[in-house]
């Protein structure tokens, strides 16, 4: 009677033992959620953890030892904001164009300063500075005044989709810095714009 409480109970561990590790082994394929730049726990490695805009977070790696380490590929490390997109802007922001005399944001230019905003609120040690420009047609102190509106406006809208301002610095080129010299209505399109510059 003894030897067989005894048995029963060394059943009873060993199954109790082999079920624990099952739940372990089951832990060890979990996706990986963290937040950005967290450490990977030593059983996740071999999963890759998913940065800004590149799918659903868990999303399993190509194969072991694949790890991605979030804001080394696309972070200040990897060169960001060192190439141009287009205009004066930092890759991979986008500028905005403004219609003639106007300063307000166009409604086609609302998903493009919208994907901005999300960039940079995936990226919080980001600065900017966001460069208001005008076409050639008005005074000098009138497009100064007309850049900043437009710098200023774009500053509210980033600010507004939760930005923090102190992030977001202005400056107005007028008409100063053309990115294209023609005198026509192509090139005078062009140069009514905001870049967005990474100076951090």
């Amino acid at each position: 009677m003894y030897w067989g409480n005894l048995g029963e109970k060394i059943c009873l561990l060993a199954l109790i033992s082999i079920l624990s590790l099952g739940l372990l082994a089951g832990c060890a394929k979990k996706s990986v959620k963290g937040v950005e730049g967290a450490a990977l726990p030593t059983e996740q490695i071999g999963e890759t953890a998913v940065g800004p805009g590149e799918g659903m977070p868990g999303t399993a790696g190509v194969g072991m030892g694949e790890t991605e380490i979030p804001g080394e590929t696309m972070g200040i490390a990897a060169g960001l904001g060192e190439t141009i997109s287009e205009g004066r802007t930092s890759n991979p922001m986008h500028p905005i164009y403004f219609d003639f005399d106007r300063f307000n944001i166009r409604d086609d230019m609302k998903p493009i300063i919208e994907e901005n905003a999300l960039f940079l609120l995936d990226y919080p040690e980001i600065m900017i500075e966001i460069q208001g420009n005008c076409d050639e047609r008005g005074t000098n102190e009138y497009n100064l005044a007309l850049g900043e509106r437009r710098a200023k406006g774009a500053q509210a809208y980033l600010v507004n989709l939760g930005v923090n301002p102190d992030r977001i610095d202005t400056v107005s080129f007028g008409e100063e810095r053309p990115l294209d010299s023609g005198h026509n209505e192509n090139a005078w399109a062009k140069n009514r714009r905001d870049d967005f510059v990474i100076i951090k």
